[in-house]
């Protein structure tokens, strides 16, 4: 699970398709540990693991929205396709990414919480939070893929 690669100089230049992919590899894979850690309430719990995701998750969040809101939305936000206008779209993307970040931070407390043994809510609570924080977030990643993919790689292509 390698949540820290994104921005962090791997690949001095790589073109935005490739960032975008990095990216969204990332939020994945955090989605799928805090998945792991949810399935494993209330009696297996792994007290590393939610430690692990409590610090990784606002700093991978912060480094993938970076990513898209000064690289990715510039480039696309002056498309126009067909009818289709995408800066009302990138408008939502970044009020949704604002959102992910409050809730991550929320989330993190709670993950650090049950990393120290010490969890301030119930197994149940943390269930519903983590599922509702990584099912959303796969849901953006997904439409992130799917509208601005073709779009990044069609213009990557083109130069």
């Amino acid at each position: 699970m390698n949540w820290g690669t994104v921005a962090m100089g791997q690949d001095p230049e790589p073109g935005m398709a490739e960032l975008l992919e990095r990216a969204h590899q990332e939020q994945l894979a955090l989605c799928d540990s805090l998945e792991a850690i949810a399935d494993s309430l209330p009696d297996e719990v792994d007290p590393a693991a939610c430690m692990k995701a409590a610090r990784a998750i606002g700093p991978l969040l912060l480094r993938a929205h970076a990513i898209e809101q000064e690289t990715i939305f510039p480039a696309l936000a002056g498309l126009r396709i067909g009818g289709l206008d995408l800066l009302p779209t990138i408008e939502r993307l970044k009020l949704e990414h604002y959102q992910d970040e409050c809730f991550a931070e929320e989330l993190s407390d709670v993950l650090m919480s049950y990393g120290r043994g010490l969890p301030q809510q119930t197994a149940d609570a943390t269930g519903y939070m983590l599922r509702g924080f990584f099912d959303g977030l796969r849901r953006h990643v997904a439409f992130e893929r799917e509208l601005f993919g073709p779009l990044i790689r069609g213009g990557e292509a083109r130069h």
